[in-house]
This record gives C-alpha cells, structure tokens and sequence, in this order.
C-alpha cells in the first residue's frame, strides 16, 4: 500500500468517526467530503482498518447495506435507533451531514 492510499484511508476514517450516533451517512456522501469516489470509501472501510471507526453508520445511497454484513450492520444501526423500513434506512430521517 502506498503513502498516498494509506492518506485517504485515514481520511475517510477521519469523516466516518464524525458521523453522529444514531445517524448515517452514505459512501458517496462520505467520497464528496474528501474528493473520492464511493468505491474508494467502500475498498478503505473493507480493508481492515474499518474496525476501529463506526462502519455501520456508512451505507449505500439507496440506504441498503452490504449483503457480507447485512445482519451485523442492521443491527447496530437498529441499537443506536436507526430507522429501518423494508430492510431500507430511512435516510430522510437520519442522513448525515
């Protein structure tokens, strides 16, 4: 992994440690904050070093979540009294920022 890789993975964990209890926000959200794209947030959290932020706060811009970590996820989000509807977050309710 090169300097500049290991630079916007802790950029993208610097956004993700911000994102409010019981709020979301989307990878394309997340991507817009720091100049990426989505798929550069989604291949930063997958990587490892997501472990230690609060992943589960970042989902899809339809307010899905990932199928590998699907029940995990809701979960949390569900703990910290995130709106799920039809298996969707509400993202009117609780997009971040």
């Amino acid at each position: 992994m090169t300097d500049a890789s290991l630079d916007v993975d802790e950029a993208v964990f610097d956004v993700v440690e911000r994102i409010p209890f019981g709020r979301v926000c989307t990878y394309g959200g997340i991507g817009r904050l720091i100049g990426i794209g989505p798929r550069r947030v989604a291949r930063a959290l997958s990587g490892g070093g997501g472990g230690a932020v609060p992943w589960h706060r970042v989902v899809r811009a339809d307010g899905t979540v990932a199928e590998p970590v699907r029940v995990e996820q809701l979960a949390l989000l569900a703990a910290e009294g995130v709106p799920v509807r039809g298996g969707r977050i509400d993202l009117a309710a609780v997009l971040w920022p």
